[in-house]
């Protein structure tokens, strides 16, 4: 039946380009291919004794129907290829190992505009640079920025109005001189949209531009014998200077020109990028594809070319490769240099590649013989750039139900596995309602304290159960106590599982089937579920039991008398050892303090 149904679809197949789709016999795609001619693509899988690979046996010996959309031209083709199987990825398609959400650079439309990375793009009439390939490259063009310029970082409200009536102060980043302090009128928007534009021309490429721009203005202050704002344009030149300096690698005539190479071997293929804007490098990025059947290397390339293309947006109309695919695409000048500075581009992009490929291998080697714990610490080390082996991780998370009975969790890690008999229970004392962050910064603290006073072993590694917030919340607490820079620590934000580091706006995205990824998942499902059955307890009122009726020594009449005194568990578990001295003695009242530390 079904063999006569292929039969019927493959006469019916048009001779016009197009994509196909194979499915087995549980209705799942399996395969998605393109074609110039979808007749004769399609037709050439089936109806052969022999075949050039035995994956591809067994991939024709599933399909048991097909499917097909025909396109205007093969270049069409292609893009809804790509499109459809990174919708769908089925199982006998090329994997592209590569699910990064690429970083903007933003100004903000608003008076007296920020500047920042962000990966979220929004329709809010703000100007958005990008996408770049290169958190980095991000970090640092934004770093040369605020050398160069001094803009504000808060988020305050500003208008003519508010700046009139004085409603805001200076801030240290004003007396630190990173901020001319416009939110009390001590720069104006005239000058401060001056430098705004002068920062468009520099995120383009319009250095050069820049440059004359900042040495007229330098002329123009000496020759008025201001050496003092003349030696600050001078300053800047110089900061730009030395970054085209170092960016400059060919003919500065190369405008706008994507360069793709590829390497390959029997199961993977490495595919880098580089964008070049007037001779400089400006983006760079490699991507690695698992092969499934034997896919030739052109065909890798084409894929990667419009799928990266199309996800940083690229408007370049030239593309250097080193396959001649101007039939896919046509809206394109695509260049196959044989020398001259083209082909050392195109050179470059193959080192590249090379290299990306050799740091793989020798991380598979680094990896080898390993045990599994072994192993996933050593991907995890490497994945968070950390300067020694995480061996002891602990992880934080916060719970409260409705704003009430503020609890916290810590769980503990060693050698990549729960040890259970080191996690600890927090009642919040210091904070008043649901306030994550304060309660974040409160529990950080008093574990390490603890630990440091015990003279016990701190963690490798600390992750917190949030985002930039409670990041922040508990470098302030490391920082207090002296461990900054002694412990790493990350934060983890549950919706799009992106790993936040001190210091650093621009999250990193890990591969979300590697075992780094799985690691600080479970730390963190740990640490809710340990949380959330402990605030339970509280809610459902067993922690009387446990944490009262339990303590040998401890009577009827004392629990009534506190609960009289202290209205709730909540009450209790806050009040000092004297406050309870004072309801049911010196002794009883040690008994319940040595027992409540056990959960602290």
């Amino acid at each position: 039946m079904q063999k006569h149904l292929l039969d019927t679809q493959l006469k019916s197949l048009p001779e016009d380009p197009g994509v196909y789709q194979f499915f087995d016999s549980k209705d799942e795609i399996i395969y998605i291919g393109k074609a110039k001619n979808l007749k004769k693509r399609v037709s050439s899988y089936f109806g052969r004794v022999n075949y050039d690979s035995f994956k591809v046996k067994v991939l024709v010996d599933r399909i048991v129907d097909l499917k097909w959309i025909v396109v205007e031209s093969e270049s069409d083709a292609l893009l809804l290829e790509n499109n459809l199987i990174k919708k769908h990825q089925p199982r006998y398609n090329i994997l592209l190992k590569d699910d990064k959400t690429f970083p903007w650079i933003c100004i903000k439309n608003e008076p007296f505009p920020r500047i920042f990375a962000t990966r979220t793009v929004l329709n809010d009439g703000s100007r958005y640079y990008g996408p770049y390939t290169s958190a980095y490259a991000v970090k640092v063009l934004l770093s040369l920025i605020r050398q160069i310029y001094q803009l504000r970082n808060c988020k305050l409200a500003l208008s003519d109005e508010s700046i009139a009536q004085a409603k805001y102060k200076v801030c240290l980043e004003y007396h630190l001189g990173n901020c001319k302090a416009p939110c009390v009128g001590k720069q104006d928007g005239a000058s401060y949209d001056e430098s705004i534009e002068q920062i468009k021309a520099i995120i383009g490429g319009k250095l050069n531009e820049v440059i004359v721009y900042l040495r007229g203005e330098m002329n123009k202050h000496a020759d008025a014998y201001r050496y003092e704002e003349a030696n600050s344009f001078k300053e800047k030149i110089k900061i730009l200077s030395r970054y085209q300096a170092k960016s400059t690698i060919v003919n500065p005539a190369i405008h706008n020109v994507d360069v793709f190479s590829i390497v390959s071997d029997e199961k993977e293929a490495y595919v880098n990028f580089l964008k070049v804007v007037k001779g400089a490098v400006i983006q760079a990025h490699t991507v690695e594809l698992k092969k499934k059947l034997d896919e030739e290397d052109e065909d890798l390339l084409s894929f990667v070319i419009a799928d990266l293309r199309q996800r940083i947006e690229s408007d370049a109309k030239e593309i250097i490769t080193p396959f001649d695919v101007n039939h896919l695409f046509p809206d394109n000048k695509i260049t196959v240099p044989k020398r001259g500075e083209k082909r050392k581009l195109l050179d470059l992009s193959e080192r590249n590649a090379k290299s990306f490929r050799m740091e793989k291998k020798k991380r598979q080697i680094a990896l080898k013989g390993q045990t599994s714990s072994q192993r996933i610490l050593s991907s995890l080390q490497l994945d968070l750039r950390l300067s020694e082996l995480p061996m002891h991780i602990e992880c934080f998370d916060n719970s409260n139900f409705q704003g009430s009975n503020p609890v916290a969790a810590c769980v503990v890690f060693k050698n990549a596995k729960p040890s259970k008999k080191e996690y600890r229970h927090y009642h919040i004392k210091g904070v008043k309602g649901a306030d994550d962050f304060a309660s974040m910064e409160e529990v950080v603290y008093r574990r390490y304290k603890r630990l440091m006073e015990e003279g016990s072993s701190i963690p490798q590694l600390i992750v917190v159960d949030g985002g930039k917030g409670q990041l922040s919340a508990a470098l302030k607490s490391l920082e207090r106590l002296e461990l900054r820079g002694s412990i790493a620590i990350i934060g983890i934000a549950k919706k799009l599982e992106e790993i936040f580091f001190p210091g650093d706006s621009v999250p990193l995205y890990i591969d979300k089937s590697s075992e780094s990824l799985k690691l600080i998942q479970n730390l963190r499902n740990e640490a809710h579920r340990f949380g959330i059955n402990f605030h339970r307890q509280l809610r459902s009122g067993k922690m009387l039991k446990s944490a009262l009726e339990g303590i040998q020594g401890l009577g009827d009449k004392s629990i009534e008398r506190l609960f009289k005194k202290f209205k709730s568990m909540e009450g209790i578990c806050s009040a000092t050892e004297e406050d309870l001295a004072s309801e049911i003695g010196k002794a009883r009242a040690r008994l319940i303090r040595e027992n409540f530390a056990k959960t602290e």
